[in-house]
């Protein structure tokens, strides 16, 4: 059996020059697949608002939600570290409800989190997590929870002052204790930059190959969700025809009076 993936694990990842794999699961089963997988972080992404809630944007979940998810993902879940992404406003109002929000997550089996943005406020939550032993995952460039402030889905750091911007970003939340961080629709030199000057790894959510990991939706992987398709996104799979066709196969088998046959009666 695989030894368990830790905060310590992802920094010998780093120092070794490793890459590491990081996919989004909302369930149980789709979690215990992805980490039969290999996978080495099952992230419950707040994507899951749109993808498995229907929402539009990520604004409408909530810790509630979030806590459910997480406690299934965590269920299946043995080698991969399993990281919870903090939903809108769950740790923006202050530190104390901040640190219980999270708390809550850890408690029903997310091994961290992942909070978006930066600000000095952003990191003295950070600091007070990690002092109350809640690892962290920062995450910079295009931070979805801030969408109306960024005017739209907009590549960030784009320009050299804006990369020397972002790396500035970084090295503080390295500075605050944060294990991790997530580039998210970054310039491919840009991230590179940033990850050639930080001693924690960077994980690229669009931000091209130089980053230590590549972070996707399972469900743009998969090819399950079809509302739309992120230009980074690779589809290795096609789960929507499957499933249509095994409905379709059902229905049809049900309408013709060939489900159930005599081995599936009792």
């Amino acid at each position: 059996m695989a030894k368990k993936i830790t905060v310590s694990t992802i920094r010998k990842y780093k120092e070794n020059n490793e890459k590491f794999s990081v996919l989004t699961a909302y369930d149980y089963s789709t979690a215990k697949y992805i980490d039969e997988a290999g996978v080495d972080i099952i992230l419950i992404g707040d994507s899951l608002a749109m993808v498995a809630l229907g929402y539009e944007t990520t604004h409408s979940v909530g810790v509630d939600e979030m806590l459910i998810f997480t406690r299934a993902v965590a269920k299946g879940v043995e080698h991969a570290m399993v990281v919870t992404d903090m939903p809108f406003l769950s740790y923006h109002t202050d530190i104390a409800s901040a640190v219980k929000n999270c708390g809550e997550m850890i408690k029903v089996g997310a091994n961290a989190v992942k909070i978006e943005g930066f600000s000095d406020y952003i990191l003295d939550v950070i600091k007070r997590l990690i002092a109350s032993g809640i690892p962290v995952m920062g995450h910079l460039g295009f931070t979805p929870q801030f969408i109306n402030m960024l005017g739209g889905y907009k590549i960030q750091g784009k320009t050299q002052e804006a990369a020397d911007e972002l790396l500035k970003q970084a090295k503080q939340l390295e500075k605050a204790g944060v294990f991790s961080v997530v580039l998210e629709m970054v310039p491919q030199e840009s991230a590179k930059y940033i990850t050639e000057n930080l001693s924690v790894p960077t994980i690229s959510c669009g931000a091209g190959k130089y980053c230590d990991a590549q972070v996707l939706v399972s469900d743009d992987v998969f090819g399950k969700f079809s509302d739309f398709k992120p230009k980074f996104a690779r589809k290795y799979g096609d789960m929507k025809s499957l499933i249509l066709n095994c409905a379709k196969q059902f229905n049809d088998d049900v309408k013709l009076g060939k489900f159930p046959n005599e081995n599936e009666i009792f």
